[in-house]
């Protein structure tokens, strides 16, 4: 299910996953669309969760909507106290940290040209807001010039000791 599309809308089980992870307090949220950067996924998750039990039933809670979604897992990683969880679903991977993994990481820098979708509108309660895209000249057609800036007001020179005449201007002494 690989979405080239930055409007594409989202799917149907991420937002089951945004739901359940909000509903479970899951701290800051995010969801990164990545399939314009990654070949091996479309969708990020990330999110806090507050404890190492905190974190445990927050990825439960995501494989249980996986499995009813039937959804493969290809992959996860839950190391016990290591305060990182991952969930590969291949079009979805989902990252569970602690606070300090959260901080210490910031996987959200790593994916700085990603699409961010909001909480709100992974979850369906507004609608996409349109992907910002740069203006492509059409072929055959000269592209629009930046718009000149207006030139710099002239300061008037000080006024001080007259200059001397170059030697061009002075006349020979007879």
């Amino acid at each position: 299910m690989k979405t080239n599309s930055p409007d594409a809308p989202v799917p149907p089980v991420l937002k089951l996953i945004c739901q359940v992870l909000d509903e479970k307090k899951a701290e800051e949220v995010r969801v990164l669309r990545v399939s314009e950067q990654s070949s091996i996924t479309d969708y990020l998750v990330i999110a806090t969760g507050t404890s190492d039990p905190h974190l445990r039933a927050l990825r439960i809670e995501a494989e249980k909507v996986l499995d009813a979604n039937a959804v493969h897992i290809v992959g996860m990683d839950t190391t016990q106290e290591s305060g990182w969880v991952v969930i590969d679903a291949f079009d979805i991977m989902i990252h569970l940290l602690n606070p300090a993994n959260r901080e210490r990481y910031a996987l959200e820098n790593l994916w700085k040209d990603a699409v961010e979708i909001s909480l709100d509108e992974a979850l369906g309660k507004v609608e996409p807001r349109p992907a910002k895209k740069k203006p492509v000249a059409k072929s055959g057609t000269k592209a629009k010039a930046p718009a000149k800036k207006a030139a710099p007001k002239k300061v008037p020179a000080k006024k001080g000791a007259p200059k001397k005449p170059t030697a061009k201007a002075r006349k020979p002494k007879k």
